[in-house]
């Protein structure tokens, strides 16, 4: 807050997006408060303190995004103004601010855990965290799916009239709906994700503690407070972290992802190092097999994020692939999209694959938990590296608007294209995240509540109940994923609309002589996001309960089996996908291949846009929201049994 917001038109439009910021978030919240009420009402009749700990959940989940967002759009105009400077200056702003959305989620997970641990007797542990766990998702997956939903369709509407019928720059002030998609970028990518990525903490931590069953009471609260202490660690860590990361001027994107890479590699380098002795002093019995599980993590999150990069960023081949493609139009670009997004799923489903295999066979159940606590130590950094792209997509809609030096335009456009790349690596480290997480809370829910019952049950895949429940499972992701899809497409369309119509009925936009109508835009945006997030996100709690009551345990446990493989596979191939697409088309866009690959403005660049559409919400909408559509299952899956 300390940096200079530059001149006064650029804080103008910073204003602007804050206000339309604001606004959404201020009716989300309206729409969520009746609908965390009336659940926390249903709770109530089950145990008096399990409403507490859901709302709490809830809460801290929502202020989570509100305070990320709230700093992001204090950010991106500070960030425009230090790229006046240079890019070192411009990434620092910019990542700083991000990192205090990553410190934000890891802090108020850590304040408020430790509390239910003090106050509650051990055998209502269980119960009071997954409660906790279940608000929290619930608030993340309408966060997620709301802000997915509203910044998609401006995008897809700013993108389409825009650039490719207009032919105008993507920030151009005379687009309509310039200011709801950097609204947009906010909504769905900060205030999304900070209640996305806090719920997968909050989560990972939960499942370790809810897998974890013993008779000795001190055993048992050291077991409890090693994932807690773990995240202590990487907190301490991730702030070491972030102030190793900066850069050159005329850095590459080889460079510039070096040095954010410096910064997470370090904090995992450390946690691997200090963990080892804190786990001895703490007392536990089979501390190697512990820090085995937690390496395992660590390392499991490192390859998925290298992964990631590699498929995603415009300096690795398969980008250059779909760019490629560009030059024969858009529909060869979708198709090679499309199979990049697949291919990529092959390493993290291995990683997790052996990462599971290694962690269950060191401390068993509980190693899994805390496999995924190891991988989301390092999330104060994790997160910074995810929450500045947006910030630094929003610097560039401010220097375009408010028609500053084309340099400062392309040192925001440099860390805009490494943001893409670190979003991906984000969403594909927050998914990994979510597989491992998921698994630990299916095996809290077997362990804690239904082993007795197995037999009972007959929950073999002999058991016609337990086939049903994994087609369900599979079908949900698919489902949920249409669902949301077709919201955008729905939402988009009234934005493509009203854009053309502005452009038509006012023909001195496009000279210059009129403002556009930039308020009914992000009002389209805004009501679009409320009225379709609710199908989709409740089908997530109603539906594990629905299975409960018709199929059993029996059903339960294939919908969550068939949900969580399914759905990990899918959330990382749209996720992939969609930053791949996007990369492809700022390949183009930067010119430097222009020869062989095109250049911005031609018919090759129009094909990325496309395929950059149809990949928006791929990666923002329902590849992200699938990482918690799994762990919410699993959350009201064990809360209900074990309440």
């Amino acid at each position: 807050m300390k940096q200079d917001e530059g001149n006064e038109t650029m804080r103008e439009i910073a204003q602007s997006v804050r206000e339309g910021a604001m606004a959404y978030l201020r009716q989300q919240y309206k729409v969520l408060c009746l609908i965390f009420i009336f659940m926390a009402f249903v709770l109530d009749a089950q145990n008096k303190v399990v409403p507490f700990a859901f709302l709490t959940g809830g809460f801290f989940s929502g202020l989570c995004g509100f305070l990320g967002m709230k700093t992001a759009t204090n950010a991106s105009a500070r960030t425009t103004s230090a790229a006046m400077q240079g890019l070192n200056a411009a990434l620092k702003v910019s990542f700083r601010a991000g990192a205090v959305m990553g410190l934000i989620v890891v802090g108020f997970a850590l304040l408020i855990l430790p509390g239910f641990l003090e106050v509650n007797p051990l055998p209502q542990i269980t119960v009071i965290m997954l409660s906790f766990g279940m608000g929290a998702s619930t608030q993340a997956l309408f966060a997620r799916v709301g802000g997915g939903i509203y910044t998609k369709a401006a995008d897809v509407g700013a993108d389409l009239v825009g650039k490719v019928e207009a032919g105008i720059p993507e920030d151009d002030p005379r687009n309509p709906a310039v200011i709801a998609d950097n609204v947009g970028d906010n909504v769905g990518d900060v205030a999304g994700m900070g209640a996305d990525l806090y719920e997968s903490y909050a989560g990972s931590i939960l499942a370790t503690i809810a897998a974890r069953d013993h008779s000795d009471l001190a055993l048992q609260l050291k077991y409890l407070s090693a994932p807690m202490i773990i995240a202590g660690i990487g907190v301490i860590l991730s702030i070491l972290g972030i102030y190793m990361v900066r850069t050159k001027e005329g850095a590459t994107m080889k460079q510039l992802m070096g040095s954010l890479n410096f910064g997470i590699n370090g904090s995992a380098v450390g946690i691997a190092v200090v963990s080892l002795p804190l786990l001895m002093y703490l007392g536990l019995p089979n501390v190697w097999q512990i820090w085995g599980a937690i390496i395992t993590g660590l390392v499991a999150g490192l390859i998925i994020g290298k992964s990631t990069e590699v498929f995603t960023s415009h300096d690795y081949s398969p980008t250059r692939a779909i760019a490629k493609q560009a030059q024969t139009g858009p529909a060869t670009v979708i198709i090679e999209g499309i199979a990049v997004g697949m291919e990529s799923t092959a390493i993290p489903v291995i990683t997790i694959a052996v990462a599971v295999a290694i962690s269950y066979y060191l401390p068993g159940l509980y190693g899994v938990g805390i496999a995924a606590v190891g991988m989301l130590a390092t999330l104060g950094i994790t997160l910074a590296t995810d929450a500045y792209g947006p910030i630094a997509d929003n610097a560039g809609g401010n220097a375009e608007m408010a028609k500053l030096d084309k340099s400062v335009r392309e040192r925001t456009d440099q860390l805009d294209a490494l943001g893409n790349t670190t979003a991906a690596t984000g969403k594909g480290f927050a998914i990994g995240s979510a597989a491992l997480t998921a698994l630990a809370l299916l095996a809290a829910y077997l362990e804690v509540s239904v082993s007795q019952f197995m037999s009972y049950y007959d929950v073999t895949l002999m058991n016609p109940k337990v086939l049903i429940g994994l087609f369900m499972g599979a079908a949900m992701a698919f489902y949920f994923c249409a669902l949301t899809m077709k919201a955008v497409g729905r939402s988009a369309g009234a934005m493509v609309e009203e854009v053309r119509r502005q452009f038509r009925e006012k023909p001195g936009i496009m000279r210059g002589e009129e403002k556009p109508d930039y308020a009914r835009c992000v009002e389209i945006s805004t009501v679009g996001a409320q009225r379709e997030m609710i199908l989709p996100s409740l089908i997530a709690l109603v539906v594990p309960v629905a299975v409960g009551l018709i199929f059993d345990v029996a059903g339960v446990l294939g919908l969550l089996a068939g949900g969580l493989t399914t759905g990990f596979v899918l959330a990382i191939m749209m996720a992939n996908a969609g930053g791949a697409w996007d990369n492809a088309k700022k390949f183009i866009e930067e010119g430097k291949h222009k020869d062989e690959y095109g250049e911005k403005g031609s018919e090759q660049h129009k094909a990325t846009i496309v395929g950059d559409t149809v990949g928006d919400p791929f990666k923002d909408t329902s590849g992200p929201s699938l990482n918690i559509l799994i762990k919410l299952m699993s959350m009201v899956s064990s809360c209900s049994l074990v309440s």
